[in-house]
């Protein structure tokens, strides 16, 4: 059986000073699968996007900004994420530059400047833990990582830097 995940992505919005990242607390429907949980900002692509357009469509929606300095640093399967079991494969994004004004909530929750060194402090998904420091690393390459979930948890991680 081919896999066919559905395609998303999330990304992190640094602030001016780079020393922040923007995050959605998802707090505003408790039937919200990520209720409760902070993450980056994303979400699914939509029928003829390419994933970038995606990206940018998704902040927009969500934060109200427009981004101007994009960069991939990552892609992770994540067989059985989805709520029913679904498979997820996401593009992750570090946004360097953008423009506008970011809104203080949407419909899914609030968003928050959460300074990079206590990103890992808050309620994330429990496998965000393993890929994030990539996001913010000094180093440039990009991970590319597969993460199995069952039952709302990652059963292993495993992961390689692409040259």
């Amino acid at each position: 059986m081919p896999y066919q995940p559905i395609l998303g992505t999330l990304a992190y919005v640094l602030s001016k000073d780079k020393n922040k990242v923007l995050m959605i607390h998802r707090n505003k429907n408790p039937e919200d699968y990520h209720y409760g949980k902070y993450n980056g900002i994303g979400g699914k692509l939509e029928p003829y996007e390419d994933i970038l357009t995606s990206c940018k469509r998704e902040i927009w929606e969500e934060a109200g900004i427009e981004c101007l300095d994009i960069s991939l640093r990552g892609t992770i399967s994540w067989p059985g994420f989805g709520k029913n079991g679904e498979p997820w494969f996401g593009f992750i994004f570090i946004v360097n530059e953008w423009s506008g004004d970011v809104i203080k909530d949407n419909h899914e929750g609030t968003l928050e400047w959460v300074a990079i060194g206590d990103v890992l402090t808050k309620n994330l998904w429990e496998g965000d833990k393993y890929f994030i420091p990539f996001v913010f690393d000094s180093n440039k390459k990009q991970f590319h990582g597969v993460m199995p979930y069952h039952a709302g948890k990652p059963t292993s991680w495993d992961y390689q830097f692409g040259s």
